[in-house]
Parts: C-alpha cells; structure tokens; sequence
C-alpha cells in the first residue's frame, strides 16, 4: 500500500474496498427525499471517495447517496 492510497474503514475498525456491501447501524434520515435509512439495511457495492470518512452507494429509494464510515459495518 502506497501513502496516497486511503484507507476507509468502517465502525468497527475493518477496511472497506471498492464493491463491498455495508450494513447500517443506525436508522439515518435522509435529507431532501423524505425517508429514513432503517438499522440493519444492506446497501451492496459502495464506491469509494476520496474522503476516507465517506462513500458512496445507491439504494432501491435513494439513488446518489452519500454516507458516513462511522454510521456503517461491512456485511
């Protein structure tokens, strides 16, 4: 591994790559679409950013989500 390359992590302490799925671990509302995020939703093949403390993924309600590593595990 390389100094430039990030290293993204999750709650947990465990690295997430390219393509991994998460699970939420807190009920997360989401702003401007009028729905809220539920504890335990798998959200499948995330894309990293080039902020460590967030990624990217879409979901069935949500297309172009942003989320925060500390509010997610990997599944």
């Amino acid at each position: 591994m390389t100094d430039d390359e990030l290293m993204v992590k999750d709650s947990n302490g465990t690295r997430l790559l390219e393509g991994d799925s998460v699970t939420l671990i807190k009920d997360l509302p989401v702003k401007g679409a009028n729905v809220t995020l539920k504890r335990g939703t798998l959200i499948k093949n995330i894309r990293l950013t080039y902020d460590e403390d967030e990624i990217e993924c879409n979901h069935e309600k949500v297309r172009g989500l942003v989320l925060k590593t500390q509010f997610v595990k990997k599944a």
